[in-house]
């Protein structure tokens, strides 16, 4: 249960992959303007981080491995998610409209967000069993979700600011997401530090 929990926290708070790991920036920039659209962009994340574990744990773990083709992880990892992006891309189009619209050309983008092959990897690099897997993608996807919707509110708030004129747009985005990244070093050692 302690290893449960400092996985959810550690992937959530202390090694978030936007705001610790900086994996993800694309979205992250990208999809922030709006919290609606960050949120559904991030659900998608978390969705697809799930089944990525799901599918790449065992192809890798009783496939690559034994066949010695584990050098071949991050091809087929990435081949993988792709699909499983594709399948996401259908059934929003199908059955949720109004988010794939929103989402627009952001969506194919989580076949290339490296914070969903990331979490696919680390899991092998951390020594996680499957079961922890899919904790951890869950909390990664959690935490991901967690720096959206805590940077599109920024971003909002930005939108009535006066911001000089040398830094509107881009600059002031990055200055806005620097900021945020440094208020999550205030969690580093949380989850190590629960169970002492």
């Amino acid at each position: 249960m302690q290893m449960a929990i400092t996985i959810l926290i550690s992937g959530i708070l202390t090694d978030n992959f936007v705001l610790s790991k900086f994996l993800g920036i694309c979205p992250f920039l990208g999809v922030s303007k709006k919290t609606n659209t960050a949120a559904g962009m991030s659900a998608a994340v978390i969705f697809v981080m799930l089944i990525a574990t799901l599918v790449t744990y065992p192809v890798y773990a009783w496939l690559l491995v034994p066949n010695g083709l584990d050098y071949l992880q991050t091809i087929v990892f990435i081949l993988v998610i792709a699909a499983l992006v594709q399948l996401v891309e259908i059934a929003l189009r199908k059955f949720l409209p109004p988010l794939y619209n929103s989402l627009g050309i952001y969506l194919p983008l989580i076949t290339t967000n490296c914070a969903v092959l990331g979490v696919t990897i680390l899991n092998f690099d951390n020594n996680y069993n499957y079961g922890e897997a899919l904790l951890n993608a869950f909390g990664a996807g959690v935490g991901f979700l967690l720096a959206m919707i805590l940077f599109a509110g920024v971003r909002e708030k930005l939108e009535g600011c006066d911001i000089p004129e040398s830094l509107k747009g881009l600059p002031i985005t990055l200055i806005a997401a620097s900021l945020v990244s440094i208020s999550f070093l205030g969690f580093q050692g949380l989850a190590e530090g629960l169970f002492k």
